[in-house]
């Protein structure tokens, strides 16, 4: 229980009833969610306006409203907070609320299309294993201290967060790494968060759906690095022409990493394999067990990171050599014969899914063919799905196109929009097979002993939306199952 003055502090306000010395339970943003004594958060989303639901929450004797708009016929028991923009002041009204628990903790944010989940999860274990107490905010999971907890969005809305930090802080955490996603930045999801790292990973073709374009999606991936502080760390790849324009109006220290071009952490490819990489960093050789040019950056970038949170540059780059990476990021997840080799990966962008196999493709031994499983997202960017087809229909012998999370739309849709341009030539590597767990048996069947077998999209998710209703379903335990029997 706090009072609504110490919620309110360092936030601009009009008092339109009420007494700000009353108490608040809790803070909520959904009406359902409401209990006597809580204070309620009116936020215009995308699709609902809280306002619409003030009389919902009144039924329910909340203490205070806080909202953009005066209500009308309101009870004068309720106190009643006018603010600009109520999504912008959550973040510190949670933080408020929590007794700013982020400020008691060292912050490190990864935004980018590729590569943020695999960054902070090598992250939270480089900096476990060097004796720190962690917190880690990932697609994946949340962990705190080593205790998992389910996540439901990369990054957390600002209530969730604030509350999440302040659980790290209990638990003895001192250092956080969290994925940032161009939503979250977008919505505010990260306010009042005062980031001590910020790093950028890549962008490329990703939820045009939401930002409606390209430069919009950059415009929004910048703000998270215009907002550091002075005396914030920003590091970015200088091999992406966007990285640059990331620092643009930032006035954070600023570092880069690149495999082509000089740069502070400049990093070199030795020697590749399936099973891992060999690196030159800023001349200092290392053996890696992660393998793929994609992920010598998301090594740089680590790197990077770290040395600019005080780690010594040798003892980490040491300790990063036997590290793996996170699930569902190009795992392997059986092995037949030792030869028929099955991976999983998350990629859900043509960007992601063409350094996969790329990767795959420069690593292979010969004679192996790849066959490659994928799906595209229901009700998300449809301009992507061609382009997913055509890279797994170039870069694989044979493509396999099924179903990924088709939430709301029709399976065999999707998948008709990914054939839709292909080239006789690429179309006739390719099978469409709406059934997921049907085309992961058919790459199992039609595969070789000595062939790799590529299944993408979905990587750690243990579950397809369909039609609203999350259905049991791993890809590893269903591709282990089918290689078994």
């Amino acid at each position: 229980m706090k009072e609504l003055n110490k919620i309110l502090e360092g936030i601009a306000f009009k008092l339109i009833q009420g007494k700000l010395e009353t108490n608040i339970n809790a803070i909520q943003t959904d009406s359902r969610k409401i209990q006597k004594g809580d204070c309620f958060v009116a936020i215009k989303g995308l699709t609902t306006d809280g306002h619409s639901y003030i009389n919902n929450v009144l039924e329910q004797q909340c203490n205070a409203i806080i909202c953009e708009q005066k209500p009308k016929d309101i009870s004068e028991n309720v106190t009643i907070i006018l603010v600009e923009d109520t999504s912008k002041i959550l973040g510190h009204l949670a933080s408020n609320y929590f007794d700013n628990p982020q400020s008691k903790l060292e912050i490190c944010g990864i935004t980018g299309t590729n590569g943020k989940t695999t960054c902070v999860n090598l992250l939270y274990d480089l900096f476990t294993q060097q004796g720190y107490n962690c917190g880690l905010i990932s697609t994946i999971e949340i962990k705190i201290n080593g205790r998992v907890k389910e996540s439901s969005h990369t990054t957390p809305d600002a209530l969730i967060l604030h509350g999440i930090f302040k659980e790290m802080v209990d638990d003895g955490c001192t250092t956080v790494f969290m994925e940032v996603s161009s939503h979250a930045i977008h919505q505010h999801r990260i306010g009042a968060v005062n980031f001590n790292v910020a790093a950028f990973t890549n962008i490329s073709h990703d939820h045009l759906n939401y930002h409606g374009s390209f430069k919009e999606y950059i415009r929004v991936k910048k703000l998270f690095f215009d907002e550091l502080s002075s005396d914030a760390l920003a590091i970015t790849n200088a091999d992406d022409k966007n990285g640059a324009v990331m620092l643009q109006n930032s006035k954070a220290i600023k570092k880069n990493y690149a495999l082509m071009r000089i740069a502070d952490y400049k990093g070199k490819i030795l020697d590749q394999t399936i099973e891992g990489l060999h690196l030159a960093i800023n001349n200092v050789e290392a053996h890696f067990k992660i393998c793929g040019q994609y992920n010598a950056y998301n090594i740089l970038l680590v790197i990077a990171v770290a040395e600019g949170m005080g780690l010594n540059f040798q003892e980490a780059l040491q300790t990063l050599t036997m590290l793996s990476t996170a699930s569902g990021r190009l795992e392997k997840v059986a092995v037949v014969d030792n030869d028929k080799i099955a991976f999983v990966d998350y990629a859900h962008t043509p960007d992601a899914l063409k350094n996969v196999l790329e990767t795959l493709v420069k690593l292979r031994r010969n004679g192996q063919r790849i066959i490659t499983v994928v799906g595209c997202g229901g009700d998300r960017d449809k301009t992507k799905r061609p382009k997913m087809a055509k890279v797994a229909s170039r870069l694989s012998e044979l493509a396999i196109f099924t179903s990924d999370n088709p939430r709301t739309e029709d399976p065999q849709s999707i998948l008709n929009d990914m054939a839709e341009g292909l080239q006789a030539e690429l179309l006739s590597k390719t099978i469409t097979i709406v059934d997921r767990k049907q085309a992961i048996k058919t790459a199992v069947m039609m595969a070789n002993n000595n062939d790799i077998i590529l299944v993408a999209g979905k990587g750690h998710e243990k579950y397809q939306d369909i039609n609203g209703v999350k259905t049991p379903f791993d890809d590893k335990e269903v591709i282990k199952q089918l290689l078994a029997n």
